[in-house]
């Protein structure tokens, strides 16, 4: 009932619906530095996580003990946006759905698809539950990134995986002509679903840029626990 309860709450539930990305699809959250990427990718994580789906973070900007207390306080503002519920029951709950996301940390120039890869190869070989999703948090799109993503769509399609992104945008740069910010626009055929995050005076508004019918579609989100405003 817990679970059921956090899911219908989730912001990520209520602003795409509980159609998750397709395996093997590719899904991104952008906007400018500090607004609010990460934190809406755990929460997306989260979701994934309640439904009893593992998920494995990579970030290459954040060390391990980072990522686990954004995971921790994602889950904590999903728990307070539910109401009162028992704290033993939360801590219960978060005890079974913590094991089911791994963190991993690197640089920029030891990320390759590759390794992922070699893991995920490792794990199947050990026998050991293999992920739904993997978060890929601070890969640099002002760079060309086709060629990593072209090798981690092989991947997703390979391992029945659905990959969620985060992407820098600019203050000073204008969409382009499609509606897409510029670094969305290069990759954009990659892409399934694009979420663009931007202030909107003490709110986050969070504007849906590609998922089907729900293109431009806006909501309000509170910057300080991700919920629904």
């Amino acid at each position: 009932m817990l679970r059921k309860d956090l899911i219908q709450k989730s912001p990520v539930v209520q602003i795409l619906g509980s159609e998750y990305l397709d395996q093997g699809r590719f899904g991104t959250v952008i906007s400018r530095a500090g607004v609010g990427k990460t934190q809406f990718l755990v929460q997306i994580a989260i979701s994934w996580l309640l439904e009893g789906k593992k998920v494995i973070h990579i970030s290459l900007d954040d060390p391990i003990d980072k990522i686990n207390l954004r995971y921790k306080e994602g889950y904590n503002n999903l728990i307070d946006n539910v109401g009162y519920i028992d704290p033993q029951k939360a801590t219960r709950l978060w005890e079974d759905l913590a094991p089911c996301k791994f963190g991993i940390t690197c640089q920029e120039n030891t990320f390759s698809p590759q390794n992922i890869r070699d893991y995920l190869v490792s794990l199947k070989k050990n026998g050991l539950d293999m992920p739904s999703m993997i978060v890929v948090d601070g890969l640099d799109f002002d760079r060309d990134c086709s060629a990593v993503l072209n090798k981690l769509s092989e991947l997703a399609g390979e391992f029945s995986l659905a990959l969620w992104f985060s992407m820098k945008s600019h203050r000073e740069e204008a969409f382009t002509d499609k509606g897409f910010p510029v670094q969305l626009d290069k990759v954009k055929e990659l892409f399934e679903k694009a979420i663009y995050l931007q202030p909107k005076e003490d709110k986050i508004e969070v504007v849906i840029l590609k998922d089907g019918a729900k293109v431009n579609e806006r909501h309000l989100i509170d910057p300080a626990t991700m919920m629904i405003a």
